[in-house]
């Protein structure tokens, strides 16, 4: 393992504080361990500084070891530990991680880390002349069905090409990385397969085996020609089980007994196996109402269920703010739930108290709502 060692000091800020809304979160996240286990906080107050500051700085350690009753060492050794903790300056408009594990590294990881070489720096961990941008090797991502990907802060981007990743780049260094959308950059969703499902598909009706005529036998033919005494006729009191032994007036009640049972089962189903085909119709009256996009739009991912492609849906159907979502009423999202296919997803997660706590303070509100940072 390589040694992790802080920063000069001449790039050390002299203190550390958390802003008054990390500040919150703080102190909420340190309540959920129980009492004497408030260390354990350690690594989420570690990764709020990072995303605060950029890096993991000495005075950030010696804060949070202070918060936490901590030896200063206690907390630096789990800093050099994980590599996820950057301890020295990274790019501040976007650190570049490359996936360097061998599904990444068959798929063209290496061509990656040369747009990265010849964007950035030659050496990983470099800042590039304006200080916006650096990048790195990493392990594995989680996402090897899509190699090869990089990361860049908490978003993955995925099933990338040289010049994509040139594209991306240059979007964050002129301060639009939000214009990229994380994920997937072919036509997949998430790790479905590139080409569409190839699984769990809905069964092909199975062909019907046809078999010719087998020759009667001399048997069969002399079976038939010759009925049966009256000793072997059935009695007519008797119950039939055998239906070539059925007489007329039994099989022609049973056929109108089995006729309505079937013509109940349709009527009765019908409208039911109707209803459940399909989409909600985009003209239905429990539709939401969309707007045109705004200006400034909300940042609908903070909403815990929505990903970058729902988001997508949504800004189709003209939503974009957490006002408009914390005003559906029932019936709204009812249609919103069958259109994205959620089965009861959005009553579960309670978008509109969500939407509500980010539109009435963004993530301060939420988390005072909650206990948690959105997302």
């Amino acid at each position: 393992m390589s040694v992790r060692r802080l920063a000069d000091d001449n790039v050390q800020p002299p203190s550390f504080a958390f802003s008054k809304e990390n500040a919150i979160w703080a102190k909420a996240t340190i309540k959920k361990y129980p009492k004497g286990r408030e260390q354990s906080a350690v690594i989420p107050l570690l990764m709020r500084a990072q995303e605060q500051d950029g890096w993991v700085t000495k005075a950030a350690i010696e804060a949070i070891a202070d918060m936490l009753g901590m030896a200063y060492i206690r907390v630096l050794e789990v800093a050099t530990f994980y590599t996820q903790f950057q301890l020295k300056p990274v790019g501040t408009r976007a650190h570049i991680q490359v996936c360097g594990t061998t599904p990444c590294m068959l798929r063209g990881a290496e061509d990656l880390m040369k747009v990265c070489k010849s964007k950035i720096h030659a050496e990983p961990f470099e800042l590039n002349h304006g200080g916006t941008l650096s990048w790195e090797e990493v392990e594995c991502q989680g996402a090897c069905v899509n190699a090869p990907m990089v990361m860049i802060f908490k978003d993955s981007y995925e099933d990338l090409t040289p010049t994509q990743l040139e594209y991306i780049i240059d979007r964050f260094e002129a301060g639009k990385g939000a214009d990229v959308t994380p994920g997937p950059q072919i036509d997949r969703v998430f790790s479905a397969p590139a080409g569409g499902l190839t699984s769990l598909n809905e069964p092909e009706a199975p062909a019907k085996k046809v078999t010719a005529p087998r020759a009667k036998k001399a048997d069969d033919v002399a079976a038939v020609s010759v009925p049966p005494s009256d000793a072997a006729r059935p009695k007519t009191d008797a119950p039939v089980t055998d239906p070539s032994l059925k007489t007329p007036a039994t099989a022609k009640a049973e056929a109108a007994a089995n006729t309505k049972v079937k013509g109940d089962t349709r009527a009765e189903g019908g409208a039911k196996g109707a209803a459940l085909v399909g989409k909600p119709s985009l003209e239905d009256k429990n539709r939401p109402a969309g707007i045109a996009r705004p200006d400034a739009v909300d940042d609908l991912k903070l909403i815990s269920g929505v990903g970058p492609k729902i988001e997508g849906t949504l800004h189709e159907l003209g939503i974009f703010t957490y006002a408009q979502i914390s005003a559906w009423k029932k019936a709204e999202r009812e249609w919103v739930d069958g259109y994205l296919n959620f089965k009861g997803r959005i009553e579960r997660e309670d978008w509109v108290k969500q939407a509500k706590a980010l539109a009435k303070g963004g993530e301060a509100e939420y988390i005072k709502v909650f206990g948690k940072k959105p997302r």
